[in-house]
């Protein structure tokens, strides 16, 4: 499926990391997508059911994502809905900083993390 395929790209394109956290969600505890991290050797994480506070770092993302794109913007097709996701998150990434990171970006974060906690992100 969609999030196997995603986790596969994500796991050849970025390092692998030494843990992989997740809620509950069916595609995160299907044996296709768990068992591509075990292959990788990668730790599995899940978060306790229904605990969204556990995850409140992504949930924050997706809800940023809802209100700066996705409700701002009636995509007509999911080609023009992937591409201005896409944007988006590309934006959220390497343009917009966040007081979590000392108002960097998370790119500019990430970057300066020593190599040991990149492998980890």
């Amino acid at each position: 499926g969609f999030c196997v395929e995603a986790l596969k790209e994500a796991l050849a394109r970025y390092s692998t990391p030494e843990i992989f956290n997740t809620d509950q969600g069916s595609q995160f505890t299907s044996t296709d997508f768990t068992d591509v991290l075990r292959d990788a050797k990668i730790k599995i994480s899940m978060d306790g059911r229904g605990r969204w506070i556990d995850n409140r770092m992504i949930e924050r993302l997706w809800r940023s994502l809802k209100y700066e794109c996705v409700y701002l913007n009636a995509f007509e097709t999911g080609s023009e809905a992937r591409d201005g996701i896409g944007d988006w998150i590309s934006y959220y990434n390497e343009r917009r900083p966040h007081s979590l990171h000392g108002i960097m970006t998370p790119d500019e974060a990430y970057d300066k993390q020593s190599p040991d906690l990149k492998v980890a992100a």
